[in-house]
């Protein structure tokens, strides 16, 4: 133990915003009156449950503004796992008669990506479309992979490992115009955990019939999640036995959740511009450190169609896993791809789908940046990540040598 003691650094800079992120103290302030005296059941007559439903009403108005739609188009459930199963299996469940085609991309989160084999599994056939080198799908693409049976479309807004934004409206635009003509019976659906909070958003916009939310990624705690249903859409409901959500998701309401959610939605609508002003600022010049200080390094996803707190990096001759466990032990958290898919051996999908071999795709790293992230939080940043580097490389056997000789 006190070796360790010696190893850890007392400095603590948290980078990994995407994963989750820390509760601001004004959601707290806000759900904790839910956690105490108001304690009442949701769907109770008497007026402890009257005063938790109007806290869950006042909280759904909340996230709609977040994502400009109406209130009565949200739905809460658990997260945003739930929330794009409830998407894909609830459309795909009620437009099955129509057809069995499904069109999504080869970086989807793998709550998207395991539905879609799920469903392939059972029937279904699903195009899974390339995103090339810069991690945006080609809008050609998606319209020659449309199919008279084709009954969803689904492409998250933006990437939770690199951070590309894809083409959602004008994908929505090939939606409208097949719905004109021989499929009146097609539906978008887009994951925008990620995106939300961090770029405007506005469904009429983008023009999509089902959108993914999750409270964690915005400041608030994890547990509640939200889908935005455009009204005239049917799903059929995966969570069965109670009537909570307009039949759509049966279960007793999280209401300090719920309510924790609308909070940090209007934080986020209010602050948006002002957060993303400033953990770009940060990115940049942690980006511009790495270049001028480490060599033999790759970006991943394009430069400039991204969200602006996350940077995503693969750095040539060493493992990402080592990098990370190095940083962590000078107090530095990091990741080298999607939460949910910690823990696997296998290189991150997402950075294989850009075209990256295995040595590349092993050694990305994921740095995303929050608000209390501060300038000194990239020096210290920049100082411990190019001595890391140093040492790794030192050590390892994936030298420039090797490589080209593998060749």
């Amino acid at each position: 133990m006190s070796k360790m003691k010696t190893i850890l650094s007392d400095r603590r800079v948290y980078l990994d915003h995407s994963a989750t992120t820390p509760v601001d103290p004004r959601v707290v302030r806000a759900m904790l009156p839910y956690l105490t005296e108001k304690f009442g059941n949701a769907s109770s007559v008497h007026s402890f449950g009257q005063e938790a439903r109007g806290a869950v009403d006042r909280a759904r108005r909340s996230v709609a503004a977040l994502v400009k739609a109406r209130a009565n188009e949200i739905v809460f459930v658990s997260g945003g796992t739930e929330a794009n199963n409830l998407a894909l299996r609830g459309l795909c469940e009620a437009a099955a008669q129509h057809g069995n085609h499904i069109i999504t991309s080869e970086i989807e989160h793998p709550s998207v990506r395991g539905v879609c084999d799920s469903l392939e599994k059972q029937g279904w056939e699903v195009t899974r479309l390339p995103v090339y080198d810069n991690g945006i799908i080609k809008v050609a693409d998606v319209r020659e992979a449309l199919r008279s049976d084709t009954v969803l479309i689904s492409v998250m807004l933006a990437n939770n490992e690199i951070g590309t934004i894809q083409p959602l409206a004008a994908i929505a635009q090939l939606v409208r115009e097949a719905r004109a003509g021989v499929n009146p019976n097609l539906w978008l659906h887009t994951d925008a955990v990620q995106a939300a909070g961090r770029i405007p958003i506005d469904v009429e916009s983008l023009g999509c019939d089902l959108l993914s939310l999750s409270a964690h990624k915005l400041y608030s705690p994890k547990g509640v999640g939200a889908l935005f249903v455009r009204r005239g859409v049917r799903l059929i409901g995966q969570n069965v036995g109670g009537h909570q959500e307009r039949e759509r998701r049966a279960g007793t309401e999280s209401v300090p959740g719920i309510v924790a959610f609308g909070a940090a939605a209007e934080i986020a609508r209010l602050e948006l511009d002002q957060q993303a002003e400033w953990v770009r600022g940060l990115r940049d010049k942690f980006e511009a450190g790495v270049i001028a200080r480490i060599e033999d390094i790759v970006f991943n996803g394009d430069l400039d169609e991204r969200l602006p707190h996350l940077s995503n990096i693969s750095f040539r001759f060493i493992e990402g896993e080592g990098l990370l466990i190095n940083l962590d032990l000078q107090g530095v958290a990091v990741s080298t791809g999607s939460a949910c898919s910690s823990g696997t051996l296998e290189p991150s999908p997402v950075i294989r789908a850009l075209g990256r071999n295995d040595e590349l795709a092993r050694g990305s790293i994921r740095f995303s940046f929050g608000k209390d992230n501060t300038d000194a939080d990239v020096d210290y940043v920049l100082e411990v990540l190019q001595r890391a580097v140093t040492n790794l490389r030192r050590l390892s056997p994936l030298t420039r040598r090797a490589i080209l000789e593998a060749v």
